[in-house]
């Protein structure tokens, strides 16, 4: 999994501030079929301070994960809200407006 976790963050590095990227999106961009859930995996055991901007991937409909907020409640959002990430009065996402085109 160590390889694959690696070609995740590699992708996950190149979301710009402000954009945002969903877990199948990066699974897609990896080559993994069907594998948000290894996205996920890979995101969960990121280490702290590898500079992968993990914040920025969130699940197909634009919802932050409660996973996220080990620390603080609402954590994620507060990180990408920092960034210029718009959200909807639903607390998702616009990923009309801001889903990285990649």
């Amino acid at each position: 999994m160590a390889g694959i976790f690696e070609t995740v963050y590699a992708w996950v590095r190149q979301i710009p501030p402000g954009k945002v990227a969903t877990y199948g999106q990066i699974a897609r961009l990896c080559g993994i079929a069907r594998g948000a859930r290894v996205v996920g995996y890979a995101m969960a055991s990121c280490p702290a301070g590898s500079g992968v901007p993990c914040h920025r991937v969130v699940d197909r409909e634009g919802r932050t994960k409660k996973a996220f907020d080990t620390f603080m409640p609402d954590t994620q959002r507060m990180l990408l809200e920092a960034e210029g990430v718009a959200f909807l009065p639903d607390d998702r996402v616009n990923m009309a407006e801001c889903l990285w085109d990649k």
